[in-house]
């Protein structure tokens, strides 16, 4: 069995870890807060992220990055605004390893660009690979079934990581298109922050599916433009990422929506909900996307308004609704 470092100590991370560790796998999780380490060190337990579930005597908790990076593998589990930060340290110490996994969604902060072009740029010659699907943290620290995509472009490499994740609680599919995975895993969080605040103005089951089905249909016009496998964004990581995202509350995303909607800002909503809320900056990266490759996005367009203040949870309603008749496809 390998030793893995898992990057990041927040829900999803100390998740992960917790499969690489019920798997037989021992786990270095790192965290860059000395302080939330040294509690998840004390009590053996993520109490803040992932209260209930007991870190095995298989996970380690560090905060010495150097610590974390002598594992064998590496899985790097930031939000994605400091995915290129973390990057750029760990490119400092690859030393021999030649592969890096990740299972952050999300966009680059500073491109607006996939992740794996960030990881191409900073650490050139890397067999990269991505984790990604329809995964609550909360269901996977419980153990719940759960499937998800393990991609990467070297076939045997995604097969590894498949291989390391892979239980009968956590399936693991295997896909050589990781851009697709990528892209899926991004949007959606737009989209849930889109019907969250759909359902908190009152407005249907009609109009979520509709807006679920539409997002897709958004989403395979930017992987189009992208050059992504269609079939990818119909999978786990899209299709399945979407509809979980957008219709369960567990999601981060779906509720800041719902704050919006019921007339909360983004202040308190973020106050309330205590952790990242990917599609806040995802949105702004989503639009500036769509723009540079000419595509049409117009739910996603109304989420950034919102998010930019430019118009009210109302508003960015009726402007979908007030959208000229057109085919469906």
């Amino acid at each position: 069995m390998a030793t893995w470092a898992v990057f990041g100590a927040g829900s999803w991370g100390t998740a992960l870890a917790l499969v690489l560790a019920r798997n037989g796998h021992s786990v270095r999780l790192w965290g860059h807060n000395a302080e939330h380490v040294a509690r998840l060190r004390e009590a053996r337990e993520n109490a803040r992220f992932l209260p209930g579930v007991a870190l095995p005597a298989k996970i380690e908790p560090v905060a010495e990055l150097d610590a974390a990076c002598e594992a064998d593998e590496w899985l790097v589990v930031v939000p994605s605004h400091g995915f290129r930060d973390l990057l750029a340290q760990l490119a400092q110490r690859l030393g021999w390893r030649r592969h890096l996994a990740w299972a952050t969604k999300g966009l680059d902060a500073a491109s607006g660009g996939l992740l794996h072009n960030v990881a191409a740029e900073i650490v050139p010659g890397i067999v990269s690979g991505v984790i990604s699907g329809p995964s609550f943290a909360r269901e996977v620290g419980a153990g719940l079934p759960t499937a998800v995509t393990a991609a990467s472009a070297d076939a045997e490499y995604a097969q590894t990581l498949a291989a390391a994740f892979h239980s009968e609680q956590f399936r693991v599919y295997t896909s050589p298109d990781i851009a697709g995975v990528e892209l899926g895993g991004s949007v959606k969080n737009v989209m849930a922050i889109a019907t969250g605040v759909s359902d908190g103005l009152g407005l249907g089951a009609n109009a979520r599916a509709a807006l679920v089905t539409r997002g897709l249909a958004e989403i395979l016009r930017l992987g189009e433009a992208l050059q992504v496998d269609a079939r990818t964004l119909m999978g786990l990581s899209g299709m399945g990422d979407l509809i979980l995202t957008c219709t369960d509350d567990q999601s981060r995303n779906r509720r800041m929506g719902l704050a919006l909607g019921r007339g909360k800002t983004i202040a308190e909503a973020q106050a309330e909900i205590g952790q990242t809320v990917e599609g806040l900056r995802t949105a702004g990266e989503v639009h500036l996307l769509a723009r540079s490759l000419g595509v049409e996005m117009p739910i996603c367009e109304q989420v950034y308004c919102l998010l930019q203040g430019d118009v009210d949870a109302r508003e960015s309603a009726q402007a979908l609704m007030l959208r000229s008749q057109k085919p469906e496809f």
